[in-house]
């Protein structure tokens, strides 16, 4: 903070950025805190024949938001892995990415950077049946891409390093990036796999679908089962709380500074126009102990005895208020008449 009272340049910036990084991750806190409690809050329904009477009997033959758990099956054909023998599934996502080193002209290190060059996905039609192959019960998945967390099984990973040579080195150099090779990596939703899928169950002509749902409510496709999948979001929730509650701990500690630094500066004001009185009376009594009016004074005499020259500065504060038999006589501390600032050293003044 300056001298002046007004807060400094760094003090301001820090309490805006701090300020608004906490509406910022308040309101992301408020919206997930509502997912997760409508995930908390989300009927589990049994994948049994009974689904389809439940279904039957519920308003416009749907449930907006529930809870299903089933295995994959395929409604007719499958994908086949492109690396894996008798690896089957449903969904399909392959993926290339570049990582390179990029040189970091602030902190001047390699910093690791990745980037997806390519990226496919297929998908076949597929249901989430019961566990029990004898239960003919079935749930189609509708859109499964548009899941908010589509939970896929790695199947193949292999990494291709990039060729170095010296010229390639000399370039990379003053490039400033370094290739390090090329990751390519196959995910798949296998068959039979166990998938937890949150999101509207809705029953249309014979036929159970789960879709994603309304309201703003999140479409889940997970291998983690229900009560892990909601334990999950809640370890996410309050990681945001977490970051909330420390950058709204940084505002208000950045607030409270700067007004008690304003208290502060304030008491010390009124500290000073307190003394500056009492001088001005103690002045006004020692002119009638002289006999002298106010503008008989010299404007250079000792502000002390009001009879010899000033004939010192005071330092650090600067003042020239005083002759150099009434600074020795001052109490330790030794402290300015004026501004009440202790004195490190005083310089002799010469007049000319």
């Amino acid at each position: 903070m300056e001298t002046s009272g007004k807060p400094s340049t760094a003090q301001i910036v820090l309490l805006a950025t701090s300020s608004a990084l906490t509406a910022v991750l308040y309101t992301i806190y408020k919206k997930k805190s509502s997912h997760v409690a409508r995930l908390r809050e989300a009927k589990k329904m049994p994948l049994n024949p009974d689904l389809k009477t439940l279904l039957d009997e519920a308003p416009g033959k749907c449930v907006p938001y529930a809870v299903i758990e089933g295995v994959v099956r395929s409604v007719k054909e499958t994908l086949n892995s492109q690396f894996v023998d008798n690896c089957k599934g449903v969904i399909e996502r392959l993926t290339l990415k570049e990582k390179k080193m990029v040189w970091n002209r602030t902190t001047h290190i390699w910093n690791d950077c990745e980037k997806i060059i390519h990226q496919r996905i297929n998908t076949m039609p597929f249901d989430l049946a019961p566990h029990d192959d004898t239960v003919p019960t079935t749930v189609r998945v509708v859109r499964p891409l548009d899941a908010a967390e589509l939970d896929l099984e790695t199947t193949y990973e292999s990494f291709h390093p990039s060729q170095q040579s010296l010229t390639n080195v000399i370039s990379h150099f003053i490039s400033g990036e370094r290739p390090q090779g090329i990751q390519e990596t196959e995910e798949m939703l296998r068959l039979g796999a166990s998938m937890t899928g949150v999101g509207e169950l809705v029953l249309d002509n014979n036929l159970v679908r789960l879709q994603p749902p309304k309201q703003g409510l999140r479409y889940f496709l997970s291998r983690l089962d229900y009560d892990t999948l909601l334990n999950k979001q809640e370890g996410h929730l309050r990681i945001w709380r977490l970051l909330t509650v420390l950058f709204g701990l940084t505002a208000c500690a950045t607030l409270f500074y700067l007004l008690w630094r304003q208290y502060v500066l304030r008491k010390e004001r009124r500290k000073e126009r307190s003394l500056l009185d009492e001088y001005r009376k103690w002045q006004s009594k020692r002119l009638q102990e002289l006999h002298l009016a106010e503008e008989d004074l010299s404007p250079t005499a000792c502000t002390v005895c009001l009879n010899r020259e000033r004939s010192c500065v005071f330092l650090e504060c600067g003042h020239v208020c005083a002759c150099e038999e009434c600074y020795r006589a001052l109490p330790e501390p030794k402290k300015c008449p004026i501004c009440r600032a202790t004195i490190d050293r005083i310089v002799p003044l010469y007049n000319s």
